[in-house]
């Protein structure tokens, strides 16, 4: 039977599990570790790195943010993944192969996270790129709904074939505002009507078909004046107008946008009484301590759900795969600025 998770995902200080950390480990509200570029030297060390958390809490969540473009953890080792808008180009003339390009990305970024020892990749970006955000940007797929909620689609269904859970983010659609929540709170005035008819259209679609969401840090001032991640009315409409069973996530608590809500420990409660399963605190080990001790004896089965169910493949042995040399050598073209229409459609 699943067990509960604790509530709360921490860091790392750098590439080596130290002693503290793994003490700190033990505590029962941790739920996941996330891995940042601090963490990571190539796919060898992380897979050792993960083997060591492993053998301090077998059952910790192991997370890493690794979309492809500017948000890639791990550069060495494994596959140099374009921006998802680089995998949408030519989807108007063949959205077929499009559509194959966008699945075999999900399924190789997949294959090589778990053979890393990692359980999930915070992946797709389904925020629909409304030209105002440079924090989304090139991450989105497209300035089009549709597109954004057919490619994720694909890039979840790689990912699924892979075995990994997909968590979208960042509900219901960071796109339309020009703040970045990393610095400050953003503000969206839109209606629920305009944004029912946009940025939800992709979570909407993929809804049953995501693992996790991770909800946005900013205000939809129409329809409720907290963040979406405090928000029980936004979390509540994910879950019972969307249908989304799965765990959600909140995005990093030490983020600008997140203080709205008040110290580490108020933040963390705030997140997780709105209706998150686990909640993020990151780069600062004094506010993650508070969280902690703030996040006591409580705990969500859903999370647990997202841990890799399956044998791993093998880094060494993922180079034997005619499928993976295929994807591997596309992507690593597109990331190295290629043009698309001058690479094989087939896969």
């Amino acid at each position: 039977m699943t067990q509960p998770l604790g509530s709360v995902m921490l860091d790392l200080e750098g590439p080596q599990l130290t002693p503290e950390e793994a003490d700190l480990l033990l505590r029962p509200e941790v739920g996941g570790v996330i891995l940042f570029g601090r963490n990571v030297e190539d796919a060898t060390q992380v897979q050792t790195l993960c083997s060591a958390i492993r053998a301090v809490r077998p059952d910790v969540l192991l997370a890493i943010d690794q979309e492809g473009g500017r948000v890639q953890r791990l550069r060495r080792g494994v596959t140099r993944l374009p921006a998802m808008s680089r995998l949408a180009e030519g989807f108007e003339t063949n959205s077929q192969a499009a559509l194959q390009h966008c699945q075999d990305a999900g399924w190789l970024l997949g294959m090589e996270m778990a053979a890393c020892g990692l359980d999930v990749t915070f992946a797709p970006v389904l925020d629909v790129d409304g030209g105002e955000s440079t924090v989304i940007g090139d991450r989105s797929f497209s300035n089009d709904p549709e597109v954004v909620s057919r490619l994720g689609g694909a890039f979840i269904a790689g990912l699924n074939e892979a075995g990994m859970a997909a968590v979208g983010k960042h509900f219901p659609g960071h796109g339309g505002v020009a703040a970045d929540s990393h610095l400050e709170l953003p503000v969206d005035p839109r209606p629920l009507k305009e944004l029912r008819e946009h940025d939800l259209v992709p979570f909407a679609d993929q809804a049953t078909r995501l693992g996790g969401v991770m909800p946005a840090h900013v205000v939809y001032s129409a329809f409720d004046a907290r963040p979406a991640c405090f928000s029980p009315s936004w979390l509540g409409f994910l879950r019972e107008e969307i249908g989304f069973k799965g765990a959600i996530f909140s995005d990093d608590l030490s983020m600008a946008g997140a203080h709205v809500a008040g110290g580490p420990g108020e933040r963390a409660v705030a997140a997780l009484d709105a209706g998150c399963d686990m909640v993020l605190m990151c780069n600062d080990r004094a506010a993650a301590l508070e969280a902690l001790d703030a996040c006591a004896g409580r705990g969500s089965k859903r999370q647990a759900k997202l841990r890799y169910g399956r044998a791993r493949p093998s880094l060494e042995n993922l180079p034997a795969l005619s499928r993976w040399r295929r994807i591997h050598a596309r992507l690593e073209a597109l990331a190295n600025g290629e043009p698309s229409s001058s690479l094989p459609t087939d896969s």
